[in-house]
């Protein structure tokens, strides 16, 4: 079922969470194992990322240094296969832009049309630790909007071939993602709606947004959008913090504000297990508020802990 389908058919404010694949050479049982505590919760949909190739350097018999690409957490579209067979809810994977082809993603499409997938969502991806800022693959998208085009074009049966083009479409639900503080890379606000809008336009089908700490901010971007007229739905992504190192890191790597009464009640922890219930009850917090607010769903950026997020699914739902 199309994540749209889910929200227009819920009774009550839906529960979801994201997933990473496991690391290179480890198990899915640790995808299950993450899964199984949240199940009690009815999720009827889970986000699986995709991560873009990394560089690592060997060392050479002659003393040189040889760079190779690998993919430390590949697996995604199986992954997706592997829920939807086992707990039979809706699996959801990321495209992004980074490390693919107009090709492979035409492929990509392709098995997870053959998969009974019906959702994706659509990013550009982060860069790569190593490059300064994001460098797209040859051959691939260097923006977002252009990989929404390649889905909206497949699921009217245009294909990169024209003698593919009106055999069979796919039919994917698009979703996006959308930053109640902007994006890091945009100049101000009005410009990263005014992409947003955009993006809608083309055919993306809902918003799931970056994290954020203060539901003003979620408030706020939701009715922005409503008043340039974007009206699908808007799901708040949120991400419990559970140590004192991310009241730096998350600001840094996310262009969030951590609010005051936040960032002082983590800066008096003198432990991180101090940290993580403080930030347990902030997310506790925020989830009723933004059930309050009318937020069609929550979803969880459990980052593989999913007893924390156990936790506050218990007292929000």
């Amino acid at each position: 079922m199309k994540i749209t389908e889910h929200i227009q058919n819920a009774k009550r404010p839906l529960f979801s969470f994201e997933l990473l694949p496991p690391m290179k050479g480890q198990s899915i049982d640790q995808i299950f194992e993450a899964i199984e505590p949240l199940m009690e919760f009815e999720p009827p949909f889970i986000d699986v990322t995709y991560h873009r190739e990394d560089f690592i350097y060997k060392k050479q018999p002659n003393g040189l240094l040889e760079k190779v690409s690998t993919r430390k957490r590949p697996g995604t579209v199986s992954i997706c296969a592997a829920i939807q067979f086992k707990y039979k809810v809706d699996a959801v994977p990321h495209l992004i832009c980074g490390g693919f082809t107009k090709e492979d993603t035409e492929n990509a499409l392709i098995e997870l049309k053959f998969l009974g997938i019906d959702n994706v969502l659509v990013l550009r991806g982060d860069a790569r630790k190593e490059d300064g800022g994001f460098i797209p693959e040859a051959g691939g998208h260097s923006y977002a909007s252009e990989l929404l085009e390649q889905v909206v074009n497949m699921n009217r049966g245009k294909y990169l071939h024209d003698e593919y083009n009106g055999i069979n479409g796919t039919n994917f639900c698009i979703g996006i993602a959308g930053y109640p503080e902007k994006h890091f890379e945009a100049p101000n606000l009005k410009t990263d709606i005014r992409y947003l809008k955009m993006k809608v336009e083309m055919g993306a089908e809902y918003i799931v947004t970056q994290m954020f700490y203060d539901n003003e901010k979620y408030a706020s971007f939701v009715k922005t959008c409503r008043d340039n007229r974007i009206n699908v739905p808007i799901i708040p992504g949120l991400k419990p913090l559970t140590t004192k190192k991310q009241l730096t890191l998350l600001p840094k790597v996310f262009n969030i504000d951590i609010p005051e009464d936040l960032a002082d009640a983590v800066m008096d922890c003198k432990t991180d297990k101090e940290v993580r219930e403080v930030g347990i009850e902030w997310c506790i917090q925020q989830s009723k508020g933004l059930i309050d607010l009318g937020a069609p769903c929550l979803h969880y950026y459990t980052m593989g802990k999913s007893e924390t997020i156990k936790r506050i699914a218990k007292a929000a739902f």
